[in-house]
């Protein structure tokens, strides 16, 4: 264990959280530069930057994140939304999709990736399939009695936008 390493990247995180994005992310790239293969630093690296909305230069990092090993669960989850999302904003719709279907394939159905993916859809000219996502995201985890007293029937036009009866 690297105690100098862990110490260094507690307090870069802390100032992320803090609002001191700038101070974080100078300190990340240091970490980033010393901790080439570290997936972890990697990840925080990449969510300073897109908190200082520097998305061109968080994606080299998510990549890095994601390519490599050691990332917790939530992390790992965490890093298939930024880079997604990261490649959304950047206008790299087609990359964006296939980020999101490659976290769905580790964290199938989830609600999250199943969203922004319903997005990215969007953007790809896919409007009938962002809907139809985005209902069953709706039926399975809204929490509102109305909504839910409706669940099967949006559940089933999710699937059948187009037909009429």
């Amino acid at each position: 264990m690297d105690e100098d390493r862990d110490s260094a990247l507690s307090q870069a995180v802390l100032l992320r959280e803090e609002g001191q994005a700038e101070q974080a992310r100078v300190r990340l790239l240091e970490l980033a530069e010393r901790y080439p293969e570290d997936a972890e630093i990697a990840y925080q690296t990449a969510w300073a930057h897109d908190v200082l909305e520097l998305e061109a230069e968080a994606v080299p990092f998510y990549e890095r994140a994601l390519n490599g090993s050691g990332l917790s669960i939530e992390d790992r989850h965490g890093a298939f939304l930024g880079l997604g999302s990261t490649y959304r904003v950047l206008g790299r719709y087609e990359s964006s999709a296939a980020m999101f279907r490659r976290g769905l394939a580790e964290f199938p159905g989830d609600a999250a990736l199943t969203t922004f993916l319903a997005m990215a859809s969007y953007n790809l000219g896919e409007s009938r399939d962002a809907v139809g996502s985005l209902l069953k995201v709706l039926a399975e985890t809204s929490g509102d009695p109305r909504i839910q007293s409706y669940r099967r029937a949006i559940g089933y036009y999710a699937d059948h936008l187009d037909e009429i009866v």
